[in-house]
């Protein structure tokens, strides 16, 4: 269906590539399936029923917050709707799991508890579900990769471009810019800058990007540098097209095959990291939903608490698996030796 709209035909083929890698075309559908789950959580996992009936009139409390007073209730400022008594004709449609990813389990007699029927994979060390908080944590960790690829790509590509474009003086000294930035210990650097401030998902995403641009600005570079003397780029000067249209119309379409081939693996690479950096302590704010937080609770509970590492473990390395696999896939697409 995709190749109904491709009208390229190296574009063509190079997508029949990647579908031979079934492994790779599942991975994807897997990848988005989880991806699916994981923004829609709200209805798929939480306190709060999907829709509901008292007093002959529906609610709506997984899209619509009511305060208490709206079903009589005047000595609470949050509504448990657990708790609450729908009366003989209301009725309720709940989501399959009943918790928020802040909730705690009441009911157990210590923390963390083991996985149950009622917490399939058991509780943190503060009682919340931690199916629930895998499943929202995915979110966040996809954002974060995300939003980190697309500056990243982005800044690397047009500097990375300008260097290969402009040649001559302006690729020197850039080079020997972008050199003394690469020899920066950039990881430890990230974590002395998010400890001075109170980190958010904005800020480690822009932090996080500060460094992140420079290995691709190298291929970019690369790219441009051979393909600036071609001959379609000189037909085109020679018909009088300007340097911002020989840049971004002719170069860069040219060029992506870096950007395109490596851009699972950060993505990637850009989860572990995320994951890394709430282990340490400085990702996410605590109570975030955050997979790298539950790894550092398994630390603190290895003995007793061994579903704090496995669960989280297994699904980091479902998904960085499946990444990888995709990338292999796009890879050998992009092979211009196929």
């Amino acid at each position: 269906m995709i190749e109904k709209y491709l009208k390229n035909e190296e574009t063509i083929k190079k997508w029949r590539r990647f579908k031979a890698r079934r492994l790779a075309v599942i991975s994807c559908w897997l990848i988005g399936i989880a991806c699916l789950f994981s923004f829609t959580a709200e209805f798929w996992a939480n306190n709060k029923p999907l829709i509901m009936s008292y007093n002959n009139q529906i609610y709506f409390p997984v899209v619509k917050q009511y305060h208490p007073s709206a079903f009589g209730i005047d000595n609470a400022l949050i509504m448990n709707y657990k708790d609450f008594d729908l009366g003989e004709d209301g009725w309720a449609i709940w989501p399959v799991v009943r918790w928020n990813p802040y909730e705690s389990n009441t009911e157990v007699d210590f923390y963390p508890s083991e996985p149950t029927g009622t917490n399939w994979m058991g509780t943190d060390d503060r009682g919340r579900d931690i199916f629930t908080r895998i499943l929202y944590g995915l979110r966040y960790s996809v954002t974060y990769s995300f939003l980190v690829w697309v500056i990243t790509f982005t800044v690397g590509t047009l500097l990375g471009g300008i260097m290969g474009f402009l040649g001559g003086r302006a690729d020197f000294w850039g080079q020997r810019i972008v050199e003394i930035l690469s020899t920066v210990p950039q990881f430890f650097l990230l974590i002395i800058i998010i400890s001075m401030f109170k980190p958010s998902l904005m800020l480690l995403i822009f932090i996080s990007s500060i460094f992140g641009w420079i290995n691709i600005s190298y291929y970019v570079r690369g790219e441009f540098l051979k393909n600036r003397k071609k001959e379609y780029v000189e037909a085109a000067r020679a018909l009088g097209a300007g340097n911002m249209s020989i840049f971004f119309k002719h170069l860069l379409p040219n060029s992506l095959s870096p950007i395109i081939t490596f851009s699972p693996f950060v993505i990637a690479a850009n989860i572990v990291a995320l994951a890394s950096l709430d282990y340490l302590g400085f990702g996410l704010t605590p109570p975030t939903p955050s997979w790298g937080e539950l790894l550092n609770q398994a630390q603190k509970y290895f003995t007793e608490g061994w579903w704090l590492a496995v669960y989280p473990s297994l699904v980091l390395f479902l998904t960085l698996t499946m990444l990888t696999l995709i990338g292999e896939g796009v890879r050998d697409a992009m092979d211009p030796k196929e």
